[in-house]
């Protein structure tokens, strides 16, 4: 199925979007005491959120993880208010306390990220099971890495969903690497999407540096849940260029290896794509890459510009 020209442009737009917003806070990151906490980034992997989120609805629900950036960014996010929140501004789409780990904006239904490994599952499982309760027309995406796939909550969760037909696509960003622990180390079988016919679902397996492949693989996996027909397993094939976080050198990455993979960056590969067909113009790159950036400078400005939160409203906003 051909994809549609402005669906092309979203898609480049948001994985040129994520790259700059994350190119900024490596620089931020440069700077002692700019940003709190650990950075963790998805340079490498944009195609993947940039893909799947293209082929969602406003109504659906993503379930996102430590990598959540390019997720919440696809899927509509703020920048000015993710760039306030990683700074642990009030004005941040958690107002300062969530930081840049555990990031969640509702309004565009993605209400939960986690650094627990494993740990969206279970919960996508549930909002799953609320949209099938309640019939409603939409269905949960969950992303999580190829170290989660080795979890006991995913296998529990797509027992789960496989057995009561749950409208939800499970999306394993498979980047070679679970923290400092390559792929091989902490599993034996060569595919994650294998692991699907043991729940009698679908699993399928995708070039996760090529965005077109992604949008089409969710597409399709959304049309199946929608109908009722239960949930996918996708296993995206892709590369994590820089370290687990923006502290982790990446001495036990082979340079080469490195190089190998930045030759086959996703972004490149659709504006090449969308060249060759006449979609954009190289003066409408630069324009888009130029409104990108004012985008992304904003952000920054907006975040360092806000207040930090009140101590006294430590307490607010929790259950308990």
């Amino acid at each position: 199925m051909e994809v549609a020209k402005e669906k092309k442009i979203e898609m480049l737009r948001s994985m040129l979007l994520t790259r700059r917003f994350e190119e900024t806070l490596t620089e931020l990151c440069k700077n002692e005491g700019k940003i709190p906490g650990m950075m963790i980034l998805c340079t490498g992997q944009e195609a993947v959120g940039s893909g799947v989120c293209a082929a969602l609805s406003p109504e659906d629900v993503i379930i996102s993880n430590h990598r959540s950036h390019n997720h919440l960014l696809t899927k509509g996010a703020d920048p000015r208010a993710i760039m306030a929140e990683i700074y642990g501004k009030s004005t941040g789409c958690n107002k300062g306390k969530s930081g840049t780990l555990h990031l969640a904006v509702p309004e565009v239904n993605a209400p939960c990220t986690t650094t627990v490994v494993g740990g969206g599952l279970p919960i996508a499982v549930g909002v799953a099971f609320s949209q099938q309760y309640k019939k409603e027309k939409a269905v949960t995406v969950c992303f999580f890495g190829d170290g989660a796939a080795d979890e006991g909550s995913f296998h529990e969760s797509l027992n789960l969903a496989s057995l009561w037909s749950l409208p939800i696509v499970f999306v394993c960003e498979n980047n070679l690497y679970a923290g400092a622990q390559r792929y091989e180390e902490h599993t034996r079988v060569k595919d994650i999407a294998d692991r699907a016919s043991a729940y009698a679902m679908p699993g399928e397996i995708v070039d996760g540096n090529d965005v077109l492949a992604v949008y089409e693989a969710a597409r399709t996996a959304r049309e199946r849940a929608i109908a009722g027909n239960g949930p996918t397993l996708i296993e995206c094939k892709t590369y994590r260029c820089r370290g687990h976080g923006e502290s982790d050198h990446q001495l036990y990455q082979p340079k080469d290896e490195i190089a190998a993979w930045q030759e086959k960056c996703p972004i490149p590969r659709l504006s090449d794509e969308v060249f060759a067909l006449g979609l954009i113009t190289a003066e409408e790159l630069s324009a888009l890459e130029a409104e990108i950036g004012a985008v992304v400078q904003e952000a920054v400005r907006f975040a360092e510009e806000s207040p930090y939160p009140k101590p006294e409203e430590a307490l607010e906003d929790v259950f308990v």
